[in-house]
């Protein structure tokens, strides 16, 4: 496929540019609206994509759904955003008539507040879509109920996919494989699933969305996964050298026998330029790297669980043990623990000294750093001093240690994060298990051996070789002539100029 984009190259640029100088107008760009879930680790990497499609001389509406949870950072990244970035509009759509608040159930509301922002999706797009040059509506994959908003308008629609090509094949084969099994997945314990083109995965590691057949949850995932087929094309938040099996077997249609396969596009890695908006925060640079500037290269083990990943007090005395124990340099991103079921807010600023183990701050502060709640992770993966990762293996922080040629540490904690780590290990062999994840505590001793391995074993350096390895390869992707930029061009000439040729 890649060979033959490059063969396309001169022919997919003089489609581009008839594309452009065919818009309505000439004050007039031909325009892609995208539509994200409220959700920070849905947002951040849709408004990339936009900057994408902005660099190849398209407008970006970012349309922002009413949600009943929102992360207290999802407003200040928007006004951020925007400053900076004066070419992408966002535009908020009003409240539904009718409320779908409900704080006990975040990933329920979250789904049922897709459909209850449709009468206003529509009627933005509707207007939008008489003064803009519309060539195409970008849907986060969980907006599968907006294809009725698309369809009525006759709207091109591309659904964007922020997680790994894996998780792809795994959602959208998943109604397959719920039709061949008599039994909720969660009675299966450990027994290993087998999926087109992926590793045996544990029955376990599925999301919890997916365990028993009998929810309301477990219903609507279903109707989401079997939709995804339904769309014109799938952009996917990968490159084509990181998941070269997964991206076969998706294209050769064999996750959804039987039906039509869209095409599928990988446009990424699209992360966050530490040079770019992160960078040009006010203020004074953050003490960690200032703190990262006096360590050797490649010393230090960067500990981070991503927006909403918290421990309990027993389990953060365990790490802190653990790092003493493993004598290795550390940057430590601490949060407060959960304060409860059902809690979808951040928790308060902790307290450190009554969370970590007496003395522990004195006895590690010339070769450790503890920051509360927040560090720039971009900036810090990037830095020469860091050498290993721990990671909740949330996609955007995976591609971030991927893009930054850093080994990683798989402790998943939520959602599909349990999968990336079996792609992460298993596939890709970028990544190395903190064992007792999956259990009620990891140990200290867990955690000083994993640290010693991975920053001191004949093991831990091939690791972190091939990081280094993949780290080359995602910016081979992106550079001009690379899978990704060809592949952003396939989509620009084909996809949206065949809308214009069929509207």
């Amino acid at each position: 496929m890649l060979q033959t984009l490059r063969l396309r190259l001169p022919q997919l640029i003089i489609q581009i540019k008839a594309i452009k100088k065919g818009s309505r107008s000439m004050m007039t760009k031909p325009t892609v609206v995208l539509y994200p879930v409220a959700g920070m680790g849905h947002v951040v990497p849709m408004v990339e994509l936009a900057k994408l499609f902005i660099r190849h001389g398209f407008a970006a509406a970012v349309v922002l759904m009413h949600s009943p949870t929102k992360h207290p950072s999802f407003d200040p990244f928007v006004a951020r955003v925007s400053a900076s970035n004066p070419s992408i509009s966002f535009h908020q759509l009003p409240p539904p008539a009718e409320s779908v608040d409900d704080p006990s159930g975040q990933s329920q509301s979250l789904l049922d507040s897709i459909p209850a922002n449709n009468p206003q999706f529509l009627q933005f797009l509707s207007s939008y879509s008489q003064e803009s040059d519309v060539r195409a509506v970008v849907l986060n994959f969980f907006c599968t109920d907006a294809l009725e908003v698309t369809a009525e308008l006759g709207l091109r629609t591309h659904f964007f996919f922020s997680s790994a090509a894996s998780d792809l094949a795994l959602f959208i084969y998943h109604p397959t494989m719920v039709a061949a099994t008599d039994v909720s997945f969660g009675d299966l314990g450990d027994a290993p699933l087998h999926y087109p083109g992926l590793p045996p995965i544990p029955a376990s590691h599925l999301p919890s969305q997916l365990m028993n057949s009998e929810t309301v949850i477990f219903k609507k995932m279903m109707h989401v996964m079997g939709r995804l087929p339904d769309a014109d094309a799938i952009l996917i938040n990968s490159f084509d050298l990181l998941e070269t099996e997964a991206l076969e077997t998706l294209r050769s249609g064999a996750c959804v026998p039987g039906r039509r396969m869209p095409n599928v596009y990988c446009v990424g890695p699209l992360v966050v330029d530490a040079s770019g908006d992160i960078a040009e925060r006010k203020g004074e640079r953050p003490a960690c790297l200032a703190w990262l500037d006096a360590q050797p290269r490649g010393s230090v083990i960067f500990l981070c669980f991503g927006s909403m990943g918290s421990f309990s007090a027993d389990q953060l005395k365990q790490i802190a043990t653990g790092l003493e124990r493993s004598r290795q340099r550390f940057l430590w991103v601490v949060r407060s623990p959960p304060s409860g079921e059902g809690v979808i807010q951040p928790p308060s600023e902790p307290d450190l000294d009554a969370l970590l183990p007496e003395g522990f701050l004195e006895r590690t502060k010339q070769r450790g750093m503890v920051v509360k709640s927040w560090a720039p992770q971009v900036e810090v993966l990037n830095h020469a001093a860091v050498g290993g990762f721990v990671t909740h293996c949330g996609w955007n922080s995976t591609l971030e240690a991927i893009t930054a040629g850093v080994a990683m540490v798989a402790w998943p904690l939520y959602a599909e994060q349990r999968l990336n780590k079996v792609f992460l290990v298993d596939q890709m062999k970028l990544a190395v298990a903190m064992e007792g994840y999956d259990r009620e505590m990891v140990t200290a001793e867990e955690v000083e051996t994993k640290l010693r391995w991975v920053m001191e074993s004949e093991g831990g350096m091939e690791l972190r070789e091939r990081a280094a390895a993949m780290k080359e390869k995602a910016a081979d992707a992106r550079r001009e002539g690379g899978s990704s930029q060809l592949t952003i061009l396939e989509v620009i000439a084909r996809d949206l100029e065949e809308y214009k040729i069929t509207s």
